[in-house]
């Protein structure tokens, strides 16, 4: 047996089967033994390594930057080493990560609550053209990502972006990462409580502190008082969901501990309310609950819904009141079930000043520079200041008068950019894929937007909605498990048997009507080529065998494997 750290191998006490040293919960006190990433955090804080790239890797380039920043730290700004073009998905998992490493950077600018001024997007627009190849995605957390960013550019574009009001500050990393919210957040005429002051108070209390900075993994945030609920509250660690208690008014629904990756979990409700001007210290809570005893010992355990599934809510609830808060929470109401499928604000809705906002779909989230400097340009020239993203990778367009909303429409249609799409248009989401991801086994921007102008083409009457989510590996950051179609990619056999990419389905996924994960039917698997053919003849069984009203996801929850096959 291996000598602890504390004991000589003579005197350490022998474990029975199955047993290890504790979680890495450093409120029990386990410090030890410490994975590669807990020790890089332990030696240096993330935070801490903006002053080299400012000063030494800057200047003196790529090749002088210190693996643990390179592939660590560095996330904590916003920082991703990219994919180095041409390695095939089957590599993915066999080259060491140098290998893999391309001198060029992912950049994720943060946007919490995705509320951006027309000026705000049109700089992030320049510094794309400037310094990214033109590149830019909107994520579904509301960010916007930029690639081919040189180590050297990086301080420029810093000073750029927070010029202007915006950061890449704990944009990545094992910290709170950006706070999601409702983008009709004080806008909206059916909204219940507006979020807007939650969200603004977090960040300026606790985004960049070193109170937060050191967390067992990432950290995410929902805040929405929408009656849509449009902000995926089930898959987030913490989440605050507008809700009316009886006696007390408007507030929010408190949940913890979901999220999804290759071990999904739905979060869950604490039963507790909570009024607007107590959500930032319930949050810090939550997070410090999260600090103190997460999982630290094994990377893949290290997410608050690991601990949330073995305390249970009410234990979680109890060390939070009691631990953290000092004081006991308000009992309070669920939120009632959205009253729609679509909860991504696409099309013309009035807001409650009499003006209309604008919600328009790009296509699986891939726009460019010269799109976002031109997004920013319509929008002022119809009246409008202020922009937002989605969590479903789309845009709106605020504050629009009356007569300005039909011009607006046209000039955003002209820019391939509709606000009337097609359930295909609107409902397919794409992660980042091969082309730049490092996790990536398949492609998955190109292929999305192929596949929706094949089934507008196939299919161009079906108006029902549906959401088709493409992964490029099993971790989920488009919401495989909870899409109506997600589709995990991986490397599959053709007919011919040769090895090609493809992706395992999951069918019926969904969230906010009777959330649940979607079902995987054994052995189905498509490639890349047959995919348009499989979900064409999908959605055409759907359509003859559903009951009147149905849902997709109900319908493929009680199907036959062959009427899914």
């Amino acid at each position: 047996m291996a000598a602890s750290p504390d004991k000589p191998a003579s005197t350490a006490p022998r474990r029975k089967p199955g047993r290890h040293r504790g979680e890495g919960q450093w409120a029990v006190g386990h410090f030890t033994p410490l994975n590669g990433n807990e020790q890089f955090k332990k030696d240096d804080d993330g935070l801490n390594v903006r002053t080299r790239i400012e000063t030494i890797y800057s200047k003196r380039g790529f090749d002088s930057i210190d693996p643990n920043d390179l592939r660590g730290r560095m996330r904590w700004w916003g920082l991703y080493t990219q994919r180095k073009p041409g390695i095939d998905g089957g590599k993915t998992a066999i080259l060491e990560p140098e290998e893999l490493d391309d001198k060029y950077f992912m950049l994720r600018v943060r946007i919490d609550g995705g509320r951006l001024t027309t000026g705000q997007l049109r700089v992030i627009g320049e510094i794309s053209q400037e310094f990214a190849r033109g590149s830019a995605d909107i994520t579904d957390r509301q960010n916007i990502q930029l690639h081919w960013i040189r180590i050297e550019d990086v301080p420029e574009i810093w000073n750029r972006l927070e010029a202007v009001g915006l950061s890449t500050t704990e944009a990545c990393g094992d910290c709170p990462r950006v706070v999601i919210g409702s983008p009709v957040a004080g806008i909206a005429e059916d909204e219940i409580v507006d979020g807007t002051w939650a969200v603004d108070e977090i960040h300026e209390r606790y985004i960049g502190s070193k109170e937060f900075s050191n967390l067992p993994r990432k950290f995410k945030t929902a805040i929405s008082g929408s009656p849509l609920l449009d902000v995926v509250h089930e898959i987030n660690d913490v989440a605050f969901v507008g809700v009316e208690h009886p006696e007390h008014g408007p507030g929010f629904d408190l949940w913890v501990g979901g999220g999804l990756s290759t071990n999904p979990k739905l979060g869950v409700r604490l039963g507790a309310w909570v009024p607007l001007e107590e959500v930032p210290d319930v949050w810090a809570g939550v997070v410090g609950i999260f600090r103190d005893y997460g999982y630290r010992r094994l990377r893949n355990r290290a997410r608050l819904k690991f601990l949330v599934a073995d305390w249970g809510p009410e234990k979680f609830r109890r060390v939070l009141e009691e631990e953290y808060l000092r004081r006991e929470l308000v009992d309070g109401p669920a939120p009632a079930e959205p009253s729609q499928r679509w909860r991504d604000h696409v099309g013309v809705h009035r807001q409650r000043d009499g003006r209309f906002y604008v919600g328009f779909a790009p296509r699986v989230g891939r726009v460019d520079g010269a799109t976002l400097t031109k997004i920013a340009e319509v929008a002022e020239a119809h009246g409008s200041g202020r922009v937002r993203t989605t969590v479903e990778q789309k845009m709106i367009v605020l504050d629009v008068e009356e007569e300005r909303v039909g011009p607006l429409v046209e000039a955003l249609e002209a820019l391939d950019l509709t606000a009337r799409p097609s359930p295909f248009r609107r409902g397919t989401m794409a992660c980042t894929g091969i082309e730049y991801c490092k996790l990536a086994i398949v492609e998955t921007k190109a292929r999305g937007s192929a596949l929706i102008d094949e089934l507008e083409r196939r299919i161009p009457d079906f108006d029902e909605p549906i959401t088709i989510n493409l992964n490029g590996c099993p971790n989920a950051c488009a919401r495989i498990q909870v899409a109506d179609i997600g589709l995990k990619g991986q490397l599959v056999l053709n007919d011919e048997g040769e090895q090609v990419e493809g992706y395992q389905v999951h069918l019926g996924g969904a969230l906010g009507l009777e959330a649940a994960f979607g079902r995987k039917v054994r052995g189905l698997k498509v490639t890349s080529a047959e995919l348009p053919d499989y979900i064409e003849r999908l959605l055409k069984r759907f359509e003859a065998e559903r009951e009147d009203g149905e849902r997709f996801a109900v319908w493929a929850a009680r199907a036959s494997e062959e009427a899914l096959s």
